[in-house]
């Protein structure tokens, strides 16, 4: 044998080899079993994050104390701030260097984030597009100015800026379980956020010349250094959210004096900056049930036609065990608060926000905040903080503590519907973020669905527990066929990098959250799940997860093996399609026929009244469950009472039953004569394995439901037979009657065949209540009815 030819076959076997190891390591390969544990795909247990999902005994993490004054110039549109920040390294590792978060540098013009998407232009041009060219020139003087970086013994220390990340070398190497403290002046132009763009800012009201200021990502704060991967210090481009370390803060800023300031945290001095009327009010909303204007509408209008731009007053903070810290601060807020009960101990809920969104906000902020740190307590564990806020500033973002929404009224004060409920769920989504990643404290630069997805899912959640009929646009499986079903070039895994997702709502938010209520409502059943979520909260409250400890948890604690489930919802693009392909029916005196659907329906037109009813809402029914706006019947509007009329639509029924005709011995099998038995054959197009759900339709109209778990598919996930004893004739079958499982393609779910309706029969028939002019809008109608 030559040198050469050798050479050949080892390369040979090498690439065989190569291909068998992916084709086992990657759970996304088409070959292999799709019940195969997920083996090497997870990170390896060790003393700091055991197989069973929980933190290990030698776990460990980092932690930084702040100090800071800012000063907010409202005339110049700048924020100066200084700094002292303490580092505790609780690692086991020597620290050469510290890294740290600049991320106003998002804005500065030679940010390399603001070049790097494509920029391909759609017809007609308009001025935004045509201004988004020249990037640099619309951000000049932005980014972070970083003034001096000491010891705190006043000691310049060396530091390196890299766009939004800054290293700060250390003469002497930090220790474990020793702490360093130093000290960082800078300063920045704050960006008109609507123009500029960036999740903090001003919001220009030029109607009455003032300004809201949501003051976001502000400070220098410290990137993460973990157990499994070291310094986190990914740049932030503007989309993957943030990694924060825990710690205490105590922070002073100084702002005009007719300002109010809403902030993370507990206020200190509160009797120094309000007015004793306001302070009075304050600690009347401490134990209300309802809202209490700390802060009144006809205030805060009179300090917006007389501002006081000259006089400043020093509002003081202080907010323990948390990742980061935001505020808001405007003379046009309106601030009202109540008292919510959480296992004993009274959570403030507070709202702020301008006269613009007053009709809305008054009537539903505070109240819904409520809803969400009781409901998400249930869920999770019972909420921790001493204030919860959401900040009206036509936006959704969120901070411990504090969240920036939106939620404004027509000049006339109606709204519509859309603007109702998407205020609403994104009060609830925002402030749910408390839960998830501000306390369990995931990595949202790395996967941004540890925090998006299962706070959408609690989301969907809370908002079904608000009202049984909320239109919730994400949770419920039906929601996601769309995007499931789009060609498999526009997909990708749920566990993709935030900065790489191409759909991120539908990939972070949608999916995710949708996975999570299959478990709950198809796989594991609500007892199971709950208990299990409620321990991956548990185990990760304060602490910081990766995917692998929230997989691992939930087998652990529920007894489940889920691990073909992460495999194909997580790690796979493979949408569900579950087809009937056919139905044989046979007694013990007849052979068995294969029933046809084309010839044994009719069509008949019917009044549907209820939209359809997706499982959650039909358990929460089940189970007598009290809703929000039942208790608090205040919480009613015209769109509550308003009902659309019935849409005439087609259905099918059966027309001719099946023949019966002889095949077995009647005598020898007497005891089943009266039993009707049903061969169903499925096959399995989309390729993602899934439970099949059965629903039985019988002749004298009775229904049943039967359930047959996903390991139905573990020996060939192709196709499968399923028979079935039943002791009454069966009229029609449905597969996944109540859209439970994601399922493409409704046409083959059926016995008898039914056609399902297309897009445009749907569009001729639907019936909304999201209306897009006032015109349309049955609640502007009925106002102007009344006038």
């Amino acid at each position: 044998m030559t040198k050469k030819l050798l050479s050949l076959i080892v390369a040979l076997f090498s690439i065989l080899f190569s291909n068998a190891q992916n084709t086992q390591n990657n759970p996304t390969s088409n070959h292999g079993n799709k019940f195969e544990q997920l083996g090497t795909t997870l990170p390896d247990a060790n003393t700091y994050r055991t197989a069973s999902g929980a933190p290990g005994h030698e776990y460990w993490q980092q932690k930084a104390d702040y100090k800071i004054d800012a000063t907010l110039d409202e005339k110049d549109l700048r924020l100066h701030g200084e700094e002292e920040i303490t580092y505790y390294n609780n690692s086991p590792d020597v620290l050469n260097y510290l890294w740290l978060q600049l991320d106003e540098n998002q804005h500065n013009p030679n940010n390399e984030a603001n070049n790097f998407d494509d920029s391909k232009k759609s017809l007609p041009l308009t001025n935004n597009q045509l201004d988004g060219l020249e990037f640099k020139k619309n951000l000049e003087g932005y980014g972070v100015n970083i003034l001096s970086v000491t010891d705190k013994t006043g000691k310049a220390l060396k530091y390196t800026i890299n766009n939004t990340m800054m290293r700060i070398d250390l003469e002497t190497p930090l220790a474990s379980k020793q702490n360093f403290t130093f000290k960082i002046k800078w300063n920045y132009k704050i960006p008109e956020r609507l123009k500029i763009g960036g999740r903090g800012g001003y919001e220009s009201f030029t109607e009455d010349g003032n300004a809201v200021f949501t003051i976001t990502q502000w400070y220098p704060r410290m990137c993460v250094y973990s157990d499994y991967q070291g310094w986190n210090n990914k740049q932030f481009t503007g989309r993957g959210e943030f990694a924060l370390v825990f710690g205490n803060f105590e922070v002073s800023m100084k702002v005009p004096a007719d300002h109010v300031i809403a902030a993370t945290g507990t206020c200190l001095n509160v009797n120094e900056v309000v007015t004793a009327e306001q302070l009075n009010r304050w600690k009347k909303a401490q134990t209300a049930e309802s809202p209490i204007e700390v802060v009144t509408l006809a205030e805060a209008k009179s300090k917006e036609t007389n501002p006081d731009k000259t006089n400043f007053k020093t509002w003081k903070f202080k907010a323990e065990n948390v990742r980061d810290f935001a505020w808001g601060s405007s003379r046009k807020f309106v601030w009202d608060a109540m008292a919510q009960n959480v296992n004993g101990k009274n959570i403030m809920c507070m709202s702020y926000y301008p006269k613009e969104a007053y009709g809305l906000y008054n009537k539903y902020s505070t109240k819904t905040i409520a809803h969400t740190v009781k409901t998400y307590s249930k869920f999770t564990i019972p909420y921790p903080y001493p204030v919860a806020i959401s900040v009206e500033a036509s936006n959704g973002m969120e901070y411990p503590m504090i969240s920036f929404n939106y939620g404004r009224t027509e000049a006339d004060g109606t709204y519509t519907s859309r603007t109702k409920y998407g205020m609403i769920g994104v009060i609830i989504h925002e402030v749910g973020h408390n839960f998830f990643p501000m306390i369990i404290n995931s990595d949202e630069r790395q996967w941004a669905w540890m925090d998006e997805g299962l706070n959408t899912f609690v989301q969907f959640l809370t908002e079904q527990e608000f009202d049984n009929n909320y239109p919730s646009s994400r949770g419920p499986a039906h929601k996601i066929v769309d995007y499931m079903r789009m060609p498999k070039n526009q997909l990708e895994p749920i566990m993709t990098n935030t900065e790489n997702i191409a759909q991120y709502g539908n990939n972070a938010y949608g999916k995710p959250a949708t996975a999570l209520n299959i478990l709950r409502e198809t796989v594991m059943g609500r007892e199971l799940f709950d208990y299990a979520f409620k321990e991956y909260c548990t185990r990760w409250a304060f602490k910081h997860p990766a995917p692998a400890d929230f997989f691992r948890t939930m087998e652990d604690a529920s007894g489940v093996d889920l691990d073909w489930f992460w495999r194909g919802w997580f790690y796979d693009i493979q949408p569900v399609d579950i087809s009937l392909d056919s139905v044989i029916a046979f007694t013990v005196d007849s052979p068995r026929k294969v029933l046809e659907g084309s010839d044994t329906v009719t069509t008949r037109k019917t009044k549907v009244k209820e939209e359809f009813l997706h499982v959650s809402r039909l358990r929460n029914k089940q189970a007598g469950m009290t809703f929000l706006v039942d208790k608090d019947t205040t919480l009613r509007d015209f769109y509550y009472y308003y009902k659309p009329e019935p849409v005439t639509k087609e259905t099918t029924t059966i027309k001719d039953k099946y023949e019966n005709l002889s095949l077995l011995d009647k005598e020898e099998f007497k005891k089943y004569e009266d039993k009707f038995y049903y061969e169903l054959n499925f096959s399995n197009k989309g390729g993602l394995v899934m439970p099949i759900i059965v629903q039985w339709n019988y002749k004298d109209g009775t229904s049943e439901t039967e359930y047959i778990s996903a390991y139905i598919w573990r020996k060939d996930e192709q196709k499968v037979t399923k028979t079935f004893a039943k002791d009454k004739e069966v009229v029609a079958i449905k597969i996944d009657p109540f859209k439970e499982t994601a399922d493409i393609d409704e046409n083959n779910n059926s016995w008898p065949k039914i056609k399902s309706e297309s897009r445009f029969d749907l569009y001729k028939t639907k019936v909304t209540t999201k209306y897009e002019n006032k015109e349309q809008n049955p609640m502007q109608k009925k106002l102007s009815e009344k006038k």
